[in-house]
């Protein structure tokens, strides 16, 4: 199902939001660097998966999203304060594959 117009413009503005949030106030050492790559809200605005790519292994990667998850309460709360929606919806944070798997595709095509 599509999202419609005002849940896409909360994803993207939830998207900005996070990630310049993540950039300025979070000083979590865990935390490496980190791009919000998408936000998905669900249609109720109860919960939202934040999509994100991080630079790095896998260790860097597990530890960053356990920053991010026991960070969740600050994000929430940046959430609330800069946007004018009814709910802040729960976050939950998750990795995304795609730019990986669209390096591993080009360095078969490059074969």
């Amino acid at each position: 199902m599509m999202p419609t117009k005002r849940i896409r413009r909360v994803n993207e503005v939830m998207r900005e939001v996070i990630g310049s949030a993540i950039a300025t106030e979070l000083e979590d050492p865990r935390i490496g660097f980190v791009t919000v790559t998408s936000v998905e809200t669900s249609p109720d605005l109860r919960s939202a998966r934040v999509h994100v790519s991080v630079l790095g292994g896998e260790a860097e990667r597990e530890a960053t999203l356990a920053g991010l998850r026991s960070s969740h309460g600050v994000l929430q709360a940046r959430i609330a304060h800069e946007m004018r929606i009814k709910r802040t919806p729960t976050l939950s944070f998750h990795y995304d594959e795609t730019p990986e798997r669209g390096v591993r595709m080009s360095r078969l095509l490059d074969q």
